[in-house]
């Protein structure tokens, strides 16, 4: 048996989220369905982060185990091939140690979440990005940010359905960079609360379009309830970015 790690691009929009569901397709199913197709072998794929609906991912890593003996870039060629036509493209294959787990190994988690700043609709980017009419003032929204980097109860950015145990998380980075009319919302840490990237992108584009002052996300923040969220940014402009190990 050989664990092998994947780093796994996927484009959200036609699944119901990462983990495998009943009620629809899932990028996980579409994996395991392709390794049955290439192995005969039923497997379990676990992955660094379980995204929502229509969330995408530029590099999650995966891990799944495997009997037959197969070497890592025949196994990537051949789950490339498999699960086509889902958007799912497999862009690295590595033997990993068999206690290595994607998801409880990993130390560090970074999402990016894409806006267009721009009155048009979007023709290439739609459902792959956010788009707000401007103006979107990203400096403000930058300052704003900083207020929730580090320890905080981050009840108020939280989903009514999360199941982590504490509210209380460490924001190593949330940075809002502008290029043109794109705003890339970087964001870093050990791991995330459900919703929380988009929650706080939410807010932070209703200080950008002068509807919240910093005060109004400082509130917000300390306020530790739901219902004082200003907004939840859509799906659509979320990608799971990176994950780290030691």
């Amino acid at each position: 048996m050989t664990r092998f790690a994947l780093t796994v691009e996927f484009d959200g929009r036609p699944f119901m989220g990462w983990q495998r569901q009943a009620h629809g397709p899932s990028v996980q199913q579409a994996i395991e369905d392709a390794a049955f197709a290439v192995t005969g072998e039923r497997v379990a794929v676990h992955a660094a982060g379980r995204t929502d609906a229509g969330v995408h991912a530029l590099a999650m890593r995966a891990h799944l185990d495997i009997a037959k003996p197969i070497t890592p870039f025949r196994l990537m060629e051949a789950l490339n091939a498999r699960v086509r036509p889902n958007p799912v493209a497999i862009l690295a294959c590595e033997p990993v140690a068999d206690d290595w787990h994607a998801r409880f190994s990993c130390i560090g988690r970074r999402y990016v979440y894409r806006i267009v700043a721009r009155r048009a609709q979007l023709a290439l980017d739609a459902g792959r990005a956010w788009r707000i009419a401007p103006p979107l003032d990203a400096e403000a929204m930058h300052e704003a940010a900083q207020m929730l980097v580090g320890l905080h109860d981050f009840t108020t950015f939280r989903s009514v359905h999360c199941q982590s145990e504490s509210a209380v998380k460490t924001l190593d980075r949330l940075d809002v960079v502008c290029t043109g009319d794109r705003l890339d919302v970087h964001a870093a840490a050990r791991s995330f609360l459900h919703h929380q990237v988009r929650s706080m992108v939410g807010c932070l584009a209703l200080v950008g379009q002068g509807r919240w002052r910093a005060q109004d996300l400082r509130d917000a923040l300390e306020a530790r309830d739901r219902a004082a969220l200003g907004l939840n940014a859509p799906p659509d402009g979320l990608y799971f970015a990176e994950a780290l190990y030691p």
